[in-house]
């Protein structure tokens, strides 16, 4: 009976799920080639299969979903992250179109592109915060960036994990949090398409895998994705809420370090001599926050490492006002804040 369910979900959501193609100038490659070899010129050689009649190069892909008619595509964002590069979407019938970046979230590892196009098959965006473990969920993608519409059962194995990841050699370890785990075959290609329950509604982007790990991958909850579009439709661009400040996680190592009153919370405290603890005339700033004090509760909820002041900054939107309860000196202080828009 579920391999009849699992047939008609794929059935339904194949037609929206597509394949981006990343290609650059043929000289802008050769640049980066002899750049890593050192300057050595004619150092590497670039096979005539990758490069196409307009001297372009094929130098990578992903996979993505069609979230509008008209052609709004979900994908990763570092997928889409080389501003050098061109990108193209070729959707499930086989046909190419350019695509434009409309935006990359600052936050999350999202991206929506822009086809120009009319009636396409779209996929129904669905609600993480409803999925439960042992969950069935199917992934769809471009495997290893050859393999088109390939497809993976498995289940929900972890909710709201937190992992640091890298896209490449040459980014910078990006922390990812609120992760949907799952075993769920996820393979170099596939980065950017749906993670699906078996209601046919998209409810992760497949975003990750553990290196030397087997049946160990990562989705983000599609939630940030719907957010993301809302923001795009209203507003232009994605916006991110800022508190304006610096701070470092509580624990009981800090605690007994620093001779601290608790072990939980985040407290305020800079970077480097440089930087501000608190950013001048930001939303902290007006709300009367000060360097060494510890926000331990924010609309309610404890800060704890599972539930950092991040990410209940990140579940609110700018303008909004936030509770925030502090320790300051022994004594504890009520107070609030205006979010602002992250420039």
């Amino acid at each position: 009976m579920q391999d009849k369910v699992v047939i008609n979900t794929i059935k339904a959501v194949l037609p929206a799920v597509v394949s981006i193609a990343i290609t650059k100038r043929l000289a802008d490659v050769k640049k980066e080639m002899n750049k890593v070899l050192h300057g050595k010129k004619n150092g590497g050689e670039i096979s005539s299969d990758l490069i196409d009649a307009h001297g372009m190069v094929s130098v990578g892909g992903g996979s993505g979903f069609i979230a509008s008619s008209d052609g709004l595509i979900i994908t990763n964002k570092h997928v889409v992250s080389d501003t050098k590069a061109e990108y193209s979407v070729i959707t499930s019938d086989g046909t190419t179109y350019p695509a434009m970046i409309l935006s990359r979230d600052p936050i999350y590892d999202v991206a929506i592109l822009k086809i120009n196009g009319s009636g396409l098959p779209v996929v129904k965006l669905g609600n993480a915060g409803k999925l439960e473990l042992g969950e069935s969920v199917v992934t769809i993608g471009n495997a290893l960036g050859i393999f088109r519409n390939t497809v993976s059962l498995g289940i929900v194995s972890g909710l709201s994990r937190v992992i640091v990841a890298q896209a490449d050699a040459k980014s910078k370890p990006q922390e990812m949090r609120g992760l949907i785990q799952t075993d769920a075959a996820i393979n170099s290609g596939n980065s950017g398409g749906p993670l699906v329950n078996l209601d046919g509604e998209v409810v992760g982007i497949n975003a990750a895998i553990v290196s030397g790990a087997q049946n160990i991958n990562f989705a983000i909850p599609i939630n940030a994705v719907k957010r993301d579009l809302d923001d795009l439709l209203r507003f232009g661009h994605i916006r991110r809420p800022l508190l304006g400040l610096r701070f470092v996680s509580v624990d009981k190592n800090l605690q007994e370090k620093l001779s601290l009153q608790i072990d939980h919370g985040a407290l305020v405290m800079k970077e480097s001599p440089k930087d501000f603890a608190v950013v001048p005339k930001g939303p902290a700033d007006k709300a009367g926050i000060k360097e060494g004090d510890i926000i331990f509760e924010c609309n309610g909820k404890k800060i704890t490492p599972e539930n950092t002041i991040s990410d209940c900054i990140e579940q609110n939107r700018p303008g909004d006002t936030v509770h925030l309860k502090i320790l300051r000196k022994g004594k504890e202080y009520f107070t609030k804040l205006v979010l602002e828009e992250r420039r």
